[in-house]
């Protein structure tokens, strides 16, 4: 993909001002002459286009009944200094659809190699599908970003061939943004090819809500890669993930994480999404690597969830999988949630590695988890270093001791051999007929969808 470079410096003649909003007040952006559309505040209807340059300061608003449409090839970058957040509010539409050729790019407002973590707050969108808790808010938005309701076939729009990158700054203390956060939007939204990286936070993360998604990349993100919650009932196919060796969140990062919500009380609507051929490589590449301490599980299974995870493979993480409350066991060997035809490479026992876990004061233990596990997955043992042939994954995959400038600008995700290129299967009635059928488990047969659109060396982009 070829990027047009432009001065930073041109950054430094926008004196676009406006005035102080209400929640009525809409602002339209202008565009000064050499210079960038700067969007913030509440934003009316407007269309982005690609021979222009824009910058997201502080917190803007696609308000209920606004339209915002990207047009292939645009590049929006958000400010660093004013925390700039897009936020697409109930009842709004954001319509971003790039294509192969021509992503949409969200990004830092910094020069290449300087960009990091949490430049900026990334992308919110909310939307009136069910949700398991009463009126709950996105937290650090001001006013209230309120999202959910009765609708579960609401449409915030479509996002399509969309990067985001360096997104997930601390909006107030302890109150980072994700890279994509999904406040209860529903099935009537498009999600497909959309990739993630460097974020400061979670890579994805669905707050209840119906949407159901294709093709998604969570790169070298801080905590978790995919984080699902308050009822998520959504689908999703074709993952993948890629963890970056030297930093994680103190919470713990994790590959799924998932809860019903922030206790393990009993709800109406439990969180129930499915997602099946998702392949998930942790940061470490061999037995003997260094990694971040703050690394925790490939799936962390928490208060009252009952995910579905089908025909995905997870190698490289320090543990294996949790089950943190005795009611997600209860769910799970009840059949409410499902872990089927799955992968989890976990290193010997005599190493560091922790393959199964459980929660303090549960009745069943880690032998018991590890033995329903079993029933329907395989676990392989040994040196993560062997396990990418046997697998049929390139080991160029992994992030292993690359410094973060240095990951393969064009890795090979194509899998044509190994354990990955057959044992799908989606006979089960909860992978109904949204699903396409495979026979390879994990993201990837023999072809590469991540080809041409994505990009795994963002910091060295001269945007």
């Amino acid at each position: 993909m070829k990027i047009t470079k432009f001065l930073m410096a041109s950054f430094l003649l926008s004196a676009v001002t406006f005035v102080g909003c209400s929640d009525d007040d809409t602002n339209t952006p202008v565009v000064p002459i050499d210079s960038v559309v700067v969007l913030e505040g509440n934003l009316e209807t407007t269309t982005l286009t690609k021979d222009k340059k824009y910058l997201i300061k502080g917190q803007a608003f696609v308000r209920n009944g606004k339209v915002l449409t990207i047009q292939p090839g645009t590049i929006i970058k958000g400010d660093k200094g004013t925390k700039g957040t897009l936020i697409i509010d109930r009842g709004g539409k954001i319509e971003a659809v790039g294509t192969e050729a021509e992503p949409i790019v969200m990004t830092s407002n910094l020069p290449a190699g300087n960009r990091d973590r949490g430049d900026w707050g990334g992308l919110v969108i909310l939307g009136n599908a069910p949700v398991n808790q009463t009126n709950p808010e996105i937290e650090g938005i001001t006013p209230a970003a309120v999202y959910g309701g009765t609708d579960a076939a609401d449409d915030s729009g479509a996002l399509k061939y969309v990067r985001v990158e360096y997104a997930g700054i601390e909006l107030t203390p302890n109150n980072e943004t994700n890279s994509i956060t999904l406040g209860a939007v529903g099935s009537g939204t498009e999600l497909e090819y959309c990739q993630v990286s460097f974020g400061g936070d979670d890579g994805f993360e669905w707050f209840g809500g119906t949407v159901n998604g294709k093709y998604l990349i969570s790169f070298a993100s801080w905590d978790d890669s995919f984080d699902v919650d308050f009822g998520y009932s959504g689908k999703n196919q074709f993952g993948v993930e890629v963890r970056y060796a030297s930093f994680a969140d103190q919470s713990g990062s994790n590959s799924f994480e998932t809860d019903n919500g922030p206790n393990d009380n009993v709800t109406t609507l439990l969180t129930a999404g499915l997602f099946s051929n998702f392949t998930c490589v942790g940061p470490k590449a061999t037995n003997a690597q260094s990694i971040n301490a703050n690394y925790q599980h490939s799936l962390d299974l928490r208060r009252r969830t009952a995910l579905t995870i089908a025909n995905s493979v997870f190698i490289g993480y320090p543990r294996g999988l949790r089950m943190n409350q005795q009611s997600v066991y209860d769910n799970y060997v009840a059949g409410t949630g499902k872990l089927l035809n799955n992968i989890l490479v976990i290193q010997p026992a005599s190493s560091s590695i922790i393959p199964f876990a459980v929660g303090s004061g549960m009745t069943v233990n880690a032998t018991d988890v590890q033995t329903w596990f079993n029933a329907t997955n395989t676990t392989i043992t040994g040196a993560i270093e062997d396990q990418f042939a046997v697998l049929g994954l390139n080991a160029n995959v992994a992030f292993g001791s690359n410094v973060a400038t240095a990951y393969p600008a064009n890795p090979s995700f194509a899998v044509t051999a190994g354990s990955l290129a057959t044992g799908a299967s989606f006979t089960d009635a909860k992978l109904n007929t949204w699903f396409t059928p495979t026979t390879y488990r994990g993201a990837f047969g023999a072809t590469d969808w991540t080809d041409v659109w994505a990009n795994f060396t963002p910091n060295n982009s001269a945007y």
